[in-house]
């Protein structure tokens, strides 16, 4: 919209061809408006709203914008922890432009970004990263929101336990089967209840509910995995068909590893397929390398949960980061598979 105002206005999407099996990546919010959302297949956009205008991504554009937003950031804070290409976290604790107040720091930065690089950006000023997380999101698109540390109680209690990170469709399901609709609901269960119906995952619940969240902001974001993952044109018929498909994987995901390599070692291996009816599984192995036989046998374990024609592989590995007082060596040994469920 930026490069071309005609299609201002106008709903348009970011993703694959609906002719080539291709998945929106994201959309502006006349395209919102008809149901539109990221992950969704360009085909069923397409039907749910036939005048869509659908452009490829250009990565290296958006690259060049991320650049340009994140010098206006270091402007105001050094204390950046990138999220995305389009998303960080600042802590502006310490800065002194506009007597340290964070509402008026969120206003000038949005105002430059854009003036100088014409895009609207939203922001979310709180006490904490998960309150601020949820609070970039309440006045989209080119908006701000505040709470303030006293308004943190109020502002919680009445939050939908939906918006808390980690809890899915599945879980909200549940949650509200038992009542949980609010944060307020979810901070009056006492430990027991949490850990019965939400196991460890109970105690984090327990504090985001009370809208608690100690985490400092991280300059150096540690990465978790690398991966990659092809949509096909047509399914893949059979086994062989998928395994055919993966040293071209392999060679892409080699190249994202290259630029890795020296600060991480691999831990595990992970195929993930994708089958024609969008039932998905995802099968692992421990390993010290990415070996494509070790790639193989997960696709056939992958591939068997579901003996049915293919629309996507994925491929990846899990990393952690070097550990610099280390002198451990990896251990040339096969390691068992890790199961996951099979899921919608």
């Amino acid at each position: 919209m930026r490069d071309n105002p005609s299609l201002i206005g106008k709903p348009i999407a970011v993703g694959g061809s609906p002719e080539r099996r291709g998945v929106i990546a994201t959309c502006n919010y006349e395209a919102r408006e008809f149901g539109i959302h990221s992950a969704l297949a360009s085909a069923t956009a397409r039907k749910r709203c036939p005048q869509l205008i659908i452009v490829r991504p250009d990565m290296e554009k958006y690259r060049i914008a991320s650049q340009q937003i994140h010098e206006i950031f270091q402007k105001y804070t050094e204390i950046i922890e990138p999220l995305s290409l389009d998303e960080a976290y600042l802590d502006v604790s310490e800065c002194e432009q506009f007597q340290g107040s964070a509402t008026k720091i969120a206003e000038a930065i949005r105002a430059e970004v854009r003036e100088k690089i014409g895009i609207t950006i939203s922001a979310g000023i709180a006490p904490n990263k998960f309150l601020a997380k949820i609070a970039s999101d309440w006045n989209k698109p080119d908006g701000q929101f505040l709470v303030r540390p006293e308004q943190v109680e109020s502002f919680v209690a009445e939050l939908p336990v939906k918006k808390l990170h980690g809890v899915g469709k599945v879980m909200a399901s549940k949650m509200n089967r038992l009542g949980i609709v609010n944060c307020g609901d979810l901070s009056n269960l006492d430990e027991e209840k949490l850990q019965k119906y939400f196991g460890s995952f109970g105690e984090r619940l327990h504090q985001l509910s009370l809208g608690e969240d100690d985490r400092s902001v991280q300059t150096d974001r540690i990465r978790k995995s690398v991966s990659v993952e092809n949509t096909y044109a047509e399914d893949l018929p059979d086994l062989d068909a998928c395994l055919a498909e993966l040293p071209d994987l392999m060679q892409q995901l080699n190249k994202r590893m290259e630029r890795i390599s020296s600060e991480y070692v691999v831990t595990k291996q992970f195929i993930k397929i994708k089958f024609h009816d969008f039932v998905q599984t995802t099968v692992e192995m421990i390993s010290q390398a990415a070996e494509i036989s070790n790639f193989s046998a997960l696709c056939e374990e992958g591939f068997s949960r579901g003996d049915k024609p293919v629309r996507l592989i994925g491929m990846g590995v899990r990393v952690s980061p070097i550990d610099p007082d280390s002198n451990d060596t990896a251990k040339d040994e096969q390691l068992p598979l890790i199961p996951e469920e099979l899921e919608e």
